[in-house]
């Protein structure tokens, strides 16, 4: 495989299908571990076509936000302006870890 498709696999925050090379940022809402897939706000919108099954249900086509694989999302490094390989490390205090950054060494939030 050419090295130019495997960088095109992986963006930097959340895979936009239509531009690989531009990262959307956004909150992740929620994680499931088991199938190992992130929803985060604002990417990846599905629609669904759904019908009134009840009285005061809305029907039409809704807009929701599907998850996606966890592969396919950073954390976001604002130091280096992109998504960024995390890193672990024991704090000063020895007692707790903490999220470093790989590109920066930049502790994250």
């Amino acid at each position: 495989m050419a090295d130019d498709k495997k960088k095109a696999a992986k963006p930097a925050k959340a895979a936009p299908k239509g531009e690989p090379g531009k990262p959307r940022l956004g909150r992740v809402l929620a994680v499931d571990k088991k199938k190992w897939t992130v929803t985060v706000e604002k990417v990846n919108f599905i629609k669904r076509h759904t019908k009134a099954r009840a009285a005061g249900k809305e029907s039409g086509i809704l807009e929701k936000e599907a998850p996606l694989h966890i592969s396919k999302v950073a954390l976001w490094d604002a130091k280096a302006n992109k998504g960024s390989r995390v890193g672990v490390r024991r704090s000063k205090d020895g007692k707790s870890r903490e999220r470093v950054s790989r590109a920066t060494g930049e502790v994250l939030g």
